[in-house]
Formats: C-alpha cells, sequence, structure tokens
C-alpha cells in the first residue's frame, strides 16, 4: 500500500511538471524592441491571434507585459499529450500566412536543408495550408511542380491547400519599387525564405509586404522581368516592392520608380 501511495504521488509531481512547463509555453514576456509581429513569428501564431488571446484592441505593447501567445485549448492538448512524445516520433507543421522554410527550420530546431530534404522541396514556395515533416523525417524524393496535366486527380486538392497564394494569383497592381543588393552594412546575403543571393547572384528576387503578396509566389515585375516573392523589409509595407540587383551601382540606378506588377501564382 505504501508503494503505491509513492508511485501515485510520483505520477502526480510527474503530471504537475509537465503541465507548467506547457504553462511556461504558452506565455511570453515582453522585451525591449520586441513587435507583435516578431512575437507572433517566434511563436508560429497570427498577429490577431495573440491580440484576441490578450484583448488588445492595438498593436501598442510594452516591455515586461505578459503575453498569452497560445489558446488555452492549445495548452490543454499540449499538456495530455507531452508524456507521450518521442525524439523519434515524426511530426509535422500546417504552414501559416507569412512563414517562410528558413523561419519554420529555425523554430524546430533543424537545418533549412534537412527541411528541404524531409519534404522533397527543391524551390523555396510554400503556401499556407501545406504540411511539412519537421520532426523523425527522411529524405523524400524531389516533387514535381511541372507535370500538371497528370494529376488530375489530385489538382483540385491542391488549391484549397493554398488559399492565400491562389486568391492573389493574377492579380494586377502598381508599386512603388526600390532596388537593394546583398552587400549592404550589416546584410547576411541570405532572404526570409533562405534563398543565399551571394551563391545566386542571378536570381530574381523581391522583397515584398506579406499581407499583400504572399510570400513565395512568382510575380512578374515590369522593367525587371519574372522573380520570386522571396523577401521582407522593415520598410517594405502595402503597395511597396524592393527588387534584389546584385550590382550596387545598378541598384543605385534603378532608384525609386512606379511599376506595374503581376501575381503569377
Amino acid at each position: 500500500m505504501k508503494k503505491q501511495i509513492i508511485a501515485l504521488t510520483a505520477a502526480l509531481t510527474l503530471s504537475a511538471g509537465v503541465a507548467a512547463q506547457a504553462s511556461a509555453q504558452s506565455s511570453y514576456t515582453v522585451q525591449s524592441g520586441d513587435t507583435l509581429w516578431a512575437i507572433s513569428q517566434k511563436h508560429n501564431v497570427s498577429v490577431q491571434e495573440i491580440k484576441g488571446w490578450n484583448d488588445l484592441s492595438s498593436d501598442l505593447i510594452f516591455p515586461n507585459q505578459q503575453l498569452s501567445v497560445e489558446s488555452s485549448k492549445q495548452a490543454a492538448q499540449v499538456t495530455q499529450s507531452a508524456p507521450a512524445k518521442s525524439s523519434e516520433a515524426k511530426s509535422t507543421y500546417t504552414v501559416k500566412s507569412g512563414d517562410t522554410l528558413y523561419r519554420i527550420a529555425t523554430n524546430h530546431g533543424i537545418s533549412l536543408n534537412t527541411l528541404m530534404s524531409w519534404n522533397g522541396i527543391t524551390g523555396h514556395l510554400i503556401y499556407p495550408g501545406d504540411k511539412l515533416v519537421v520532426n523523425g523525417g527522411s529524405a523524400t524524393a524531389p516533387k514535381s511542380s511541372q507535370p500538371a496535366s497528370n494529376k488530375s486527380q489530385s489538382s483540385a486538392p491542391a488549391k484549397t491547400s493554398s488559399p492565400a497564394a491562389s486568391a492573389q494569383s493574377g492579380k494586377e497592381m502598381t508599386v512603388t519599387a526600390t532596388a537593394y543588393t546583398a552587400y549592404c552594412a550589416g546584410c547576411s546575403g541570405v532572404t526570409a525564405t533562405g534563398i543565399n543571393l551571394r551563391a545566386n547572384p542571378n536570381q530574381k528576387v523581391i522583397a515584398v509586404d506579406p499581407s499583400v503578396i504572399p510570400l513565395g509566389s512568382k510575380v512578374w515585375v515590369e522593367g525587371y522581368g519574372e522573380a520570386i516573392a522571396g523577401d521582407t523589409g522593415g520598410a517594405i509595407k502595402g503597395n511597396k516592392i524592393d527588387v534584389f540587383i546584385p550590382s550596387k551601382d545598378a541598384a543605385l540606378n534603378w532608384g525609386r520608380k512606379t511599376v506595374k506588377i503581376k501575381i503569377l501564382n
């Protein structure tokens, strides 16, 4: 009888520890310089979800402020499932609007190459709704995006898995366009989606506001050509884009201009 009581006490202690850990993961203390956008990206949730969970009517936050970064329902699910988790278990992540392969890989403690290998990805295009293996995966043959004519049975589900991109496809607009290089002060040369522009100087990439143009979209830009929406920028908000040009002189010559663009997919 005494042994049973000890065992029960140990089990309760373990459960309490797991619950405390889940609680700690569901809240975040605001640091100086934080923004709701940065916090949402760090915890793979949307700004609107954070505002809803914390009854925020604006984007204003303050240092040392405690924010819930996970719904109570999600926290409960974490508490219940934590004891069953295994380091070998295969798990997936559902892509959200604004996600990048690089950020998803970093958040799950794996390399970009590993994430791409596990999911058979050869480019950097991902869409909201896509499910990616982020733990316990194995190398997968690259997925082909070309032979659409041979995918009559699977083409319909593919459209529903990327609502943000398909909603924007074919959209034309006029934007203000500036230019940037991969060798500016403090630049790493790697875009928000993980494209290494120093290693691929001929890659046509534009920085966009993901709320206007989904990351990963193919975009035709007047006077520049077809490019990938593969980067973001602090000053790129609304109908503004930044085109990548490898030469500093050529980037300066581009200056600031008003151009027409068309989202191709």
